[in-house]
């Protein structure tokens, strides 16, 4: 291989990878960053990319295609693998992978490169998207083959080679952060029975520093997207780095739970996601007003389906393609809006407003108000209980 084009985050990893490259392969290597939200700034990047001998730096701003292309979909799918994670870098590695190529094609390489780890899930995720667009391009996992066998060592080879690095022997963090949120692991964290310290969390205040008053935020949907922010229309990027901020602010949107990987061991995940977790809770709650009760519990089987799809790498293929298209169904009726309070880290819904909606006070009051017909429920209760009359099972 003359040149190979590494998927590049600015990382630990990353920076030791493309020295690594370059002495192990003798192959001049190109570097590419997506620009979804973790790049903080471009030229220090590039200044990392250049001291560790990469021959040229693209760093190309994604946001919009990422929001639109990859975040939405996820959103209309309500996607948390195993009910937990809202998979933001699972949702940003199809995305990598197709940009990973269509550089590749630019600066006709025969060879990609990523700094996954061997047990981790991303190896996965941006290989089968490579090898799914472009068979014929040639993959290399440093991680897989190198022999640092922790981040301290890659720190002492970074110092070695005068490689730009951010991540300490203090704060070996593993970090990786877009607008749809953020993952922190390795370090103390490791150990799942140690409390993650204040300084792993970076989007979110902890609880003793954020604001004593709730604050309320109105969202408004049109056809399933969020549109507007307390009445005034906002842009689906400007809306997610928005809540984020807000959220965050409220501590919301933290996660810290065991995960199931993909290669077979659970590993221990900080996560923090306050937009995330906002505009899914809105856009659940509001399709529970618009939909009917078979659509909203068939719905959760399919999503599930759906986050694993995205976490197992699985982006570019059929099933995701038509588990899209049942979640686009009917999201013409998902518009309103959806009002929440944020407390204490805590996002909770207080108001619900539709043109679609199901909801009929008449028939859901104990007031005088009420018009259900009592009577009908005799009847409707001796057709429902026909088929268990006389079981009483064992």
């Amino acid at each position: 291989m003359k040149k190979i084009v590494l998927a590049y985050s600015g990382g630990l990893d990353t920076s030791c990878a493309v020295r690594w490259l370059k002495d192990t392969y003798e192959a001049e290597v190109v570097c590419f960053s997506a620009f979804i939200g973790e790049v903080g700034d471009r030229k220090l990047l590039m200044q990392k990319a250049k001291s560790a001998g990469a021959s040229k730096v693209y760093v190309e701003n994604l946001k919009e295609e990422f929001a639109d292309d990859f975040i939405m979909p996820a959103l209309w799918a309500h996607a948390k693998y195993e009910g937990k994670y809202l998979l933001a870098t699972a949702l940003g590695r199809p995305l990598i992978a197709k940009h990973l190529v269509k550089i590749a094609a630019i600066e006709k390489a025969d060879c990609v490169a990523h700094g996954c780890t061997g047990k981790g899930n991303d190896q996965v995720r941006i290989e089968v998207g490579v090898k799914t667009l472009n068979p014929d391009l040639q993959i290399v996992a440093p991680l897989r083959e190198w022999s640092f066998k922790s981040r301290e060592e890659e720190i002492d080879y970074a110092e070695k080679h005068n490689i730009l690095v951010s991540a300490t022997k203090k704060s070996p963090y593993s970090i990786d952060k877009n607008i749809w949120g953020i993952a922190i692991e390795a370090g103390i964290l490791e150990d799942p029975w140690t409390e993650p310290p204040a300084d792993a969390y970076f989007m979110t205040r902890p609880l003793s520093e954020v604001p004593k008053k709730p604050l309320y935020v109105t969202i408004g949907f049109e056809e399933g997207r969020p549109v507007s922010l307390n009445g005034k229309s906002i842009k689906l990027v400007a809306l997610i780095e928005k809540l984020n901020d807000i959220g965050g602010r409220y501590g919301v949107g933290r996660s810290d739970l065991i995960e199931n990987r993909l290669v077979g061991i659970k590993s221990r995940e900080i996560y923090e996601a306050p937009a995330a977790t906002i505009l899914q809770l809105a856009h659940e709650e509001l399709e529970g007003l618009v939909m009917d009760r078979d659509f909203l519990h068939y719905k959760r089987v399919l999503s599930e389906k759906y986050a694993e799809q995205v976490y197992y790498g699985l982006w570019f293929t059929p099933l995701r393609e038509a588990l899209d298209q049942f979640f686009a169904t009917h999201q013409s009726r998902v518009t309103g809006f959806i009002r929440i309070k944020l407390d204490q880290g805590q996002a909770v819904v207080v108001g619900r407003k539709s043109p679609f909606s199901h909801y009929s006070e008449e028939l859901a009051t104990y007031s005088e108000k009420d018009k259900f017909d009592r009577k009908a429920a005799e009847g409707f209760m001796k057709i429902w209980a026909m088929p268990y009359r006389g079981h009483k099972g064992k």
